[in-house]
């Protein structure tokens, strides 16, 4: 008995994945946010340890997901992570590098007394911050233009560009944008975990990231509905049809990444949990509600990542160089089997993931305190 047709898991496999990467996106966020901080709200060693301690026994957890979105790429989508790890290979060396800087930075901060030592670790974490949410928002910015890249006669890709042709204008806002998401994130979790100075920062930084936030992701749909040339398809690239990304025909036309919130409407629930979530986020930070605060954050991020899945579908990786050779959910899939197989096995360890890593936040939850900090001194990071 057949449970799903080959369409249909071509679709269920772009939601799996976009919740793949909401999950990232959501549990790193605050741990990256607060890495970008750290020097902010702690003015002293023990405030610092404080921001670090609220993430530190999570953040490696949190980092599953990329494992998890990246592995779902390769099973899913072959020919997606071999043009897109292969013609970003420096962008992704870098962000590579700086995920390796995060573990040692954790791990020996603490192990030695003196400021230099602990101070230049605070700088690898503060640096290692801000990068992942730049590449991965830049990279964002670019499926909006469209990437270097084509099929020849072979179905051998081509990539024609480098590192720095991905830093146009649009990019480096979906950057910026990632950041200021990753910083509203971070701190209104930390307002959550922790009291006094720390807390007091970490407000400050929640009112100016959250205003952040609501203005470039304004910012970014009037550039996307009046200044880019989005894609449409217009022949071929049915649903049911083979996995072949060269079999259709696509237009260029000005606000054409904005046709489905006319075609599906429910699809503006997105923006809207993107801008609400973001000003519940601000009017709570300011009031001292935290818990409130974060999960409006949460909802925020959760509906900007949306609004950029919904505004590309069924695009996945659109090419600037020849637009009918666009990757989309329907024609960048592997096979029927291998999405069968890896459906299942998602099913099954997606949800285990998700309940162990929310017992780990319930037995591990509660603020921390300089004085905590003091009495478990070397207990704790």
């Amino acid at each position: 008995m057949e449970f799903f047709d080959y369409a249909t898991l071509k679709f269920l496999w772009w939601v799996i994945i976009g919740i793949l990467w909401i999950g990232f996106a959501v549990t790193v966020g605050f741990d990256l946010g607060i890495a970008m901080i750290l020097r902010y709200v702690g003015r002293t060693d023990d405030e610092r340890r404080v921001a670090i301690n609220a993430v530190a026994p999570h953040w490696d957890g949190n980092q599953v997901w990329l494992v998890l979105a990246a592995g779902a790429l390769f099973a899913a989508w072959p020919n997606v992570y071999a043009t897109a790890f292969s013609g970003m290979y420096l962008a992704m060396m870098i962000l590579l590098f700086a995920l390796i800087g995060r573990p040692p930075a954790f791990d020996y901060r603490s192990k030695l007394e003196g400021s230099k030592w602990r101070n230049a670790w605070d700088w690898v974490l503060v640096s290692t911050g801000f990068v992942p949410p730049l590449i991965f928002g830049v990279a964002m910015g670019n499926l909006f233009l469209g990437l270097p890249f084509h099929f020849d006669e072979y179905m051998r890709s081509t990539w024609d560009g480098g590192f720095l042709n991905l830093l146009q204008p649009f990019p480096l806002l979906s950057g910026v944008l990632a950041i200021v998401m990753f910083l509203m994130q971070g701190s209104t979790y930390l307002m959550v975990r922790s009291d006094a100075n720390v807390y007091q920062r970490a407000q400050r930084v929640a009112t100016i990231s959250s205003i952040a936030v609501i203005t470039l992701f304004a910012l970014g749909g009037v550039w996307i509905a009046f200044g880019i040339d989005g894609m449409r398809i217009v022949s071929g690239g049915e649903p049911g049809g083979v996995a072949n990304p060269t079999l259709k025909t696509v237009e260029l036309a000005t606000g054409a990444w904005l046709d489905n919130y006319s075609k599906y409407p429910i699809m503006m629930v997105a923006p809207a949990l993107g801008f609400v979530g973001a000003i519940i986020a601000l009017i709570f930070s300011r009031v001292r509600k935290a818990s409130v605060a974060f999960l409006a954050s949460t909802m925020s991020l959760i509906g900007i990542i949306l609004t950029a899945g919904f505004s590309l579908f069924p695009f996945i990786m659109p090419s600037s160089l020849n637009p009918n050779h666009s990757f989309t959910a329907w024609d960048a899939v592997g096979s029927e089997l291998t999405l069968k197989v890896s459906f299942w096995a998602a099913v099954v360890f997606v949800p285990i993931i998700v309940f162990y890593t929310s017992w780990c936040y319930k037995k591990m939850w509660g603020p921390h305190t300089v004085e905590s900090i003091k009495e478990n001194s070397h207990n704790l990071y």
